[in-house]
């Protein structure tokens, strides 16, 4: 199944204004690359509510964005041996977002990384 993709506000007001229009909704889904089923439910709320905006959801909200992750991530593989709380200073110093080492350590866990100990210790027999 290919991922799905959200519409921007702008294409969801422009699916709108076409099927205000009298186009068909199967058109306005070619039009924007989506399922019919996606401009039905637009058409939906558009009707329902009168705004074209999505709903809030449920949930706290992420204190990263996506290019903070991708630089969690490429801080991770540049120096394999950085801690997590290195890397949180990285971030803070760099973007100013201030996050906690655990945040670090689960945005490497979601890339299959893994942020080292900071303690080098000697190998056993």
């Amino acid at each position: 199944m290919p991922p799905r993709r959200k519409l921007s506000d702008l294409d969801r007001g422009r699916a709108i204004g076409w099927l205000q229009d009298g186009v068909a909704a199967r058109q306005v889904a070619q039009r924007l690359a989506v399922a019919p089923s996606v401009i039905i439910r637009l058409k939906q709320r558009f009707h329902a509510t009168g705004r074209v905006q999505e709903r809030q959801r449920s949930g706290r909200p992420r204190v990263t964005t996506q290019r903070e992750d991708r630089f969690i991530q490429r801080q991770a593989m540049q120096q394999r041996m950085a801690t997590a709380n290195s890397i949180r200073q990285r971030l803070q110093a760099t973007t100013n977002t201030v996050v906690s080492g655990q945040t670090i350590r689960n945005r490497l866990h979601n890339f299959g990384l893994r942020a080292s100990l900071g303690v080098q210790s000697e190998e056993q027999p």
